[in-house]
């Protein structure tokens, strides 16, 4: 369905207070399998300017509603964003994000039911080692049979060197 036929027929989904974390996007109709649900928007900015902007807020970088993209930018959601911000992380989720020429949208991975809630894998990639009380910054509560206990992504594994004699 195009979106503006999609918009004429009304939205497919709203904003409501989530059992997961704080606030979650729910779908109000059905949404099928490889749908485009919505666009990640928000103001472009640096890495660097994220970083500063999460210090000036006196929060924890894990408490932002930012986005990176393959270029190394951050879309800033919290600012000039949209309701995709409220999607909430699942590590079995029903969504997944696609980047197309610097733009991110949501797809419907399964058919949706109307009710559920929309969540996407954040996957979030942390450099430094992951310890406790790393993981339980960023605590997952999607409570999905898969559940990892985090929304931080793996970290690679390193092949370790064979010494030579």
């Amino acid at each position: 369905m195009s979106t503006t036929t999609r918009e004429a027929a009304g939205p497919a989904y709203e904003v409501r207070k989530s059992p997961v974390h704080g606030n979650g996007v729910f779908a109000l109709k059905p949404i099928g399998a490889g749908e485009r649900i919505i666009e990640y928007r928000g103001e472009r900015i640096t890495w660097d300017e994220a970083t500063e902007r999460a210090a000036r807020a006196g929060g924890p970088i894990n408490h932002t509603f930012y986005f990176t993209l393959a270029d190394g930018r951050v879309i800033d959601g919290g600012s000039r964003g949209n309701a995709a911000r409220w999607i909430n992380h699942a590590c079995s989720p029903n969504c997944e994000a696609f980047e197309d020429e610097g733009r991110v949208y949501i797809h419907a991975m399964r058919d949706i039911e109307p009710g559920e809630e929309l969540n996407y894998n954040y996957a979030l990639i942390y450099d430094e080692r992951h310890t406790p009380a790393l993981k339980k910054l960023f605590a997952c509560r999607c409570g999905t049979p898969g559940c990892t206990g985090t929304m931080l992504a793996p970290k690679k594994k390193t092949k370790k060197k064979n010494a030579t004699a």
